[in-house]
């Protein structure tokens, strides 16, 4: 036998450790491993792959792997391909690495596209039809929230559209992971109501109902309302052919249970089983796991089969998206072996992240839930870890506590720049809520450091992208008077107070009531609609809709310019002049839409200038529309969309998160999980705010299921209602059980402090404040800062610790009047420089033009002549059949491509974009790519496309798409593995931003990499396919640019799959010929005779 020591020797790896080579050599049995935070966990599944393979105990295909992202499934499937090919190149006999056209390989998924292979295989033992599409998270938004649009019936509820659709959606989730009934929920919910309600009232009692009693009653009763719409929901469904991913799993749960040869087949196939993250899957995924491999389908008879559970308890933090911590530690217990003795439970506690300072205080949080169900060890520091350090205080504000940490930041970003090689420290600042980031994110920026807040919620709080935002609110909603408020009196319009004021009152003359605030003329009066400023500005930002009209469409007919200054009124008419136009292009597809208001509003040239982020902003931006597009919804959802995820605490969709170098990232804790940052600052761990308090129970949120009809409800605290008992007693058992819930949620606030601490690997920066900026109570510390100096001392001591305020105390951050400077300045501290370079400039111009007065005027000093040339000129441009096109602030590869091959062409294209026709090839082109990279990365078994049934009644399969696949499995890149699959990329030419995406790289044995594009039709003529190496240029310069390559180490390709032709051309330009080309085309010839 090849041991796990033998195998990091072969494989010139550091020696595992003793839990780690217990996992690897782990015997054919079921094992929980038990994985703290930073413990290799990756690795050592990948090594005890490269044991079981080089021991000829499976075959590579004979090994699924399953977890929770693409990005983990392909980073998982990469290294173990990667190490198997290294352990066949040392020499070692690997089974199954022949090069063969179907040479065997892991099969790494995740646990949803694991479902949807279930229903494709063996979906027609229950006559079940796949479904032609899965939805996103956003494209179930999206057909909910027309649902809820749409309802015609009534809605006893005081919630708002987008709420109601997160209530659907949570509910229909809910029922599905669970695998409940509508009709289960409404009967439980009636026998609750039913005991209450039969309740006596209480002796000493005067009302007929007891008051605490009636509010639950209420909320009990009022939920009825989302059942109807989860019915609506998944009829909507039903009719639009498709599928979200809680659908789905149900679907494929009741297959397994149902059809016992399922788990038989998939266990003769699958002989080892990873399962990756297990503390986060849900209760269809257990029901799933456990009928496919722990069953056999004889009454209590186990399989024993080899599955391998891999998660940490303390680590369970998303019960919010349907996760039950129970799982975990029910595993040995779920996945027995065959003679019925529970699994084994391994551990891996080193931590090869942490310094030890950082690791003694998340040993110090996460004592309390280390000894549940599943005890956990506490991690100790790898050999020669580094102290690190932990700082920590207690502040009088959130203000003051932002810019503590802003300095903390700060200072360690300029010793490293002082002492090391100019690079940045990694660094984060996890929040709890959403609503802290920005301001956290301008404390950082006014201490001088490069931020980037993460996500969508904080994307939208971006200057440039709320200024987008507000123009596609205004253009869509007549009511978005906020929005309105933010384009008037931003950069680019600085609408005066007056004449904002004057416009509202404009605002209220339109609306139906026709009446205008006290002190104003109707239509006209000069000044006198500006008698009471304050007031008019509180409606004109209220969001309040003024009857039928609003500010918005005073900008349409803003009334008599004698209300307003000679320049608000010609701003005011310009405005609503561009936004007359804009609303006209309201039906061009999203992308086209962003883009144009984009170029309309002057954003993409002021961030090219101002914006230390350049486009990353607005490209990221980009791709949320894109993603928005692909579900089919229009402008008006869009809106409704982003408004939604900009308010939500959790954001709409977990997304996947990568540090960024040389940027201070602002997260939620949420979102940082699976991730490591040297320094990490954890603020406001302040009572209420960390642990937070904020945290809903069924009793009260129609979209939360009773613990009574969960999966795992065995482990769920349950509403005992007392037999026979007053109303009084009803209240006492209703409030002991929210008590019960709430403790829960406080285990699990616990759980997301251990995991921010734990991002740490070798800085931590903790603190909270006394004073949030709104309420008249002190918040104080959490516990959890009180718990982190008491861990911390005598070592480290706290660099401030604010007094408790008196009785009397108010709060600093509401009672201090609160100034700004408005309309705000858009060149700040830039003023003065900008001021007088303009100054230079405007008197150079004028000593070029006047003449000096002492001196006659010569025969063309007053410019006759330039004023002919120029009157010539324009005649020519109006005869001309052509124009001059500006190239486009950022362009694609291919538009390099075409401005290398056919300027005009481009030059048309962007002049007067026009959609391109449907056609087959381009069609079969995006089918080929999407398979490639699941061929490589193993990031889906199957597409819906794919799937038995898919195409009845419907065209017929490509079968020059099949022939592709065929030839190219038959090639020799076929039995290549790329490192990285569709890299999208973004750099800067010349100044102008370039993007792209790369279809694949691979590394070549010289230590270099050859960069490849898919071509699904025919060499092209030589002309062509020479002006087609211009993007083989760009793709070569970006990768190289991202892995710091040599570009004379980096090689590119166009392959040609249908004729198996590889074209690798040798004198590609490099980045000063495509600085050229760029230059010498700032604009291009457009004809238009």
């Amino acid at each position: 036998m090849i041991t796990a020591g033998r195998l990091a020797e072969i494989l010139a790896l550091p020696p595992p450790t003793d839990e780690q080579a217990a996992v690897i050599e782990a015997p054919m049995a079921p094992a929980l491993v038990v994985a703290g935070a930073g413990s290799g966990k990756t690795e050592t599944m990948a090594a005890r792959v490269l044991y079981l393979v080089a021991n000829d105990l499976v075959r590579p295909e004979q090994i699924l792997g399953l977890t929770f992202t693409r990005k983990a499934a392909s980073g998982l499937a990469g290294r173990i391909r990667q190490r198997l090919r290294t352990l066949a190149a040392a020499g070692v006999s690997v089974p199954g690495q022949a090069p063969a056209p179907t040479g065997g390989e892991p099969e790494v998924s995740t646990y949803h596209s694991f479902g949807g292979r279930l229903i494709a295989e063996f979906g027609p033992l229950a006559g079940i039809e796949p479904a032609s599409r899965v939805l996103s998270a956003t494209g179930s938004w999206l057909l909910a929230r027309r649902v809820v649009g749409r309802w015609d019936g009534d809605l006893n509820t005081d919630l708002g559209p987008d709420q109601v659709t997160e209530r659907l959606l949570s509910m229909s989730g809910g029922l599905a992971d669970h695998l409940i009934d509508a009709t289960t929920l409404s009967d439980e919910i009636e026998q609750v109501l039913a005991r209450l309600r039969a309740a006596r009232p209480s002796p000493a009692q005067k009302a007929a109902v007891h008051s605490g009693l009636a509010g639950h009653l209420k909320r009990l009763q009022d939920r009825a309302w989302i059942l109807p719409l989860v019915d609506a929901f998944t009829e909507a469904k039903r009719r639009a052919g498709v599928v979200d991913f809680a659908d789905q799993m149900q679907v494929a749960a009741k297959l397994v249970t149902d059809h016992a040869r399922i788990g038989q087949a998939l266990r003769e196939r699958h002989r080892v089983v990873l399962l990756d993250e297990y503390q986060d899957t849900g209760h269809v995924q257990r029901v799933i796991l456990r009928a496919v491999f722990a069953e056999t389908g004889v009454q209590g008879t186990p399989s024993g089969h080899p599955v391998t559970a891999v998660g940490d308890p303390v680590q369970s933090i998303y019960s919010w998206r349907g996760a039950s911590a129970s799982n975990l530690p029910r595993f040995p217990s779920d996945f027995p072996c065959r003679n019925g003795i529970p699994a084994a439970t391994l551990t891996l506690s080193t931590s090869f992240r942490n310094a030890s300072s950082v690791l003694g205080i998340a040993n110090q949080l996460s004592a309390e839930v280390r000894s549940g169900a599943v005890q956990v060890q506490e991690l100790r520091p790898r050999p020669g870890a580094d102290v690190g350090e932990v700082r920590y205080g207690l502040f009088a504000t959130a203000a003051e506590e932002e810019r503590w940490v802003a300095q903390q930041i700060a200072r360690r970003w300029e010793m490293r720049s002082a002492t090391g090689d100019g690079s940045s420290p990694s660094t984060a600042v996890l929040m709890r809520r959403r609503r802290d980031m920005e301001p956290m994110a301008m404390a950082l920026r006014a201490a001088g450091l490069p931020v980037e807040v993460v996500g969508l919620g904080g994307l939208l709080n971006e200057p440039e992208i709320a200024d987008l935002l507000a123009m596609l609110r205004v253009l869509v909603d007549p009511t978005a008077g906020p929005a309105a408020v933010r384009l008037l009196t931003g950069a680019r319009w600085q609408l005066g107070m007056a004449d904002l004021a004057a416009l509202s009152s404009r605002a209220s003359v339109l609306s139906p009531r026709g009446h205008a605030p006290s002190g104003s003329a109707p239509d006209g009066g000069g000044n006198a609609g500006r008698a009471s400023v304050r007031e008019a500005l509180v409606d004109a930002g209220s969001g309040e809709e003024i009857d039928s009209a609003s500010i918005i469409d005073a900008l349409s007919d803003p009334g008599p310019p004698e209300n307003y200054s000679p320049e608000g009124f010609r701003r005011l008419q310009r405005l609503g002049a561009e936004l007359h136009r804009l609303r006209a292009r309201l039906s061009l597809p999203l992308g086209d839409l962003v883009a144009e208001l984009e170029r309309t509003s002057g954003l993409d040239v002021e961030v090219r200038i101002s914006s230390p982020a350049g486009r990353a902003h607005l490209d990221a931006f980009a791709d949320v529309v894109a993603d928005f597009s692909a579900g089919g919804g229009g402008a008006v959802e869009l809106v409704e969309y982003l408004v939604t995820a900009a308010d939500r605490e959790d954001g709409l969709t977990p997304g996947e998160v990568a540090p960024t170098p040389g940027r201070v990232q602002v997260l939620t804790v949420h979102a940082a999980k699976g991730l490591e940052w040297e320094i990490v600052a954890v603020p406001h761990l302040s009572d209420t705010v960390f642990p937070s308090s904020r945290g809903s129970t069924w009793l009260g949120d129609a979209g939360q299921l009773p613990p009574s009809l969960r999966g795992d409800r065995a482990d769920l605290p349950q509403l005992q209602l007392p037999s026979g008992g007053d109303q009084r007693d009803m209240v006492a058992a209703l409030t002991a059980h929210a008590a019960a819930l709430k403790a829960d949620q406080a285990v699990e606030e616990r759980r997301l402090l251990y995991v921010a601490v734990t991002r740490a690997e070798r800085t931590l920066l903790a603190s909270g404040h006394q004073w949030g900026r709104t309420g008249s109570t002190a918040h104080g510390p959490s516990r959890f800062l009180t718990e982190i100096r008491s861990a911390a001392e005598p070592s480290w001591l706290p660099d401030e610790w604010a007094d408790e305020p008196g009785a009397q105390e108010g709060n600093p951050m509401t009672s201090a009047p609160r100034t700004a400077s408005w309309p705000s300045d858009p060149l700040g501290d830039r003023r003065r420089a900008i001021a007088s370079g303009a100054d230079l400039v405007l008197g150079a111009i004028a000593r070029r033009q006047l003449p000096d007065p002492g001196e006659a005027v010569g025969e063309d000093q007053l410019g006759w002549s330039r004023d002919v040339a120029a009157l010539l000129e324009e005649r020519r441009a109006l005869r001309s059949t052509s124009i001059e096109v500006a190239l486009p602030q950022s362009l694609s590869a291919t538009a390099l491509v075409e401005l290398a091959a056919d300027p005009a062409a481009l030059a048309r294209r962007i002049r007067r974009p026009v959609p391109h026709p449907p056609a087959p090839r381009a069609r079969r082109g995006t089918d080929f790519h999407a398979w490639l990279e699941r061929f490589y990365t193993g990031s889906a078994l199957m597409e819906i496309s794919e799937l038995p049934g898919a195409h009845d009644n419907g065209p017929e399969p490509d079968a020059e798409l099949e022939l592709l696949k065929a030839r190219f499995q038959r090639s020799d890149w076929s039995r290549r593995m790329p490192f990285e699959v569709e890299l999208p990329f973004s750099m800067t030419i010349a100044g102008q931003p370039v993007r792209g995406r790369i279809d694949a790289v691979f590394r070549d044995d010289d230590g270099g990499c050859t960069v490849v594009d898919w071509k699904t039709g025919h060499p092209p003529s030589v002309e062509l396919r020479k002006a087609a190496t211009v993007q083989l240029a760009v793709y070569r310069l970006a990768v190289a640019e991202m892995l710091g390559l040599p570009l004379t180490k980096v090689r590119a390709a166009f392959v040609y799959v249908a004729t198996d032709d590889t074209f690798a051309p040798a004198d590609l330009l490099d980045a000063d010929g495509l600085s050229a080309l760029i230059i010498a085309s700032t604009s291009i010839e457009a004809h238009v005779g």
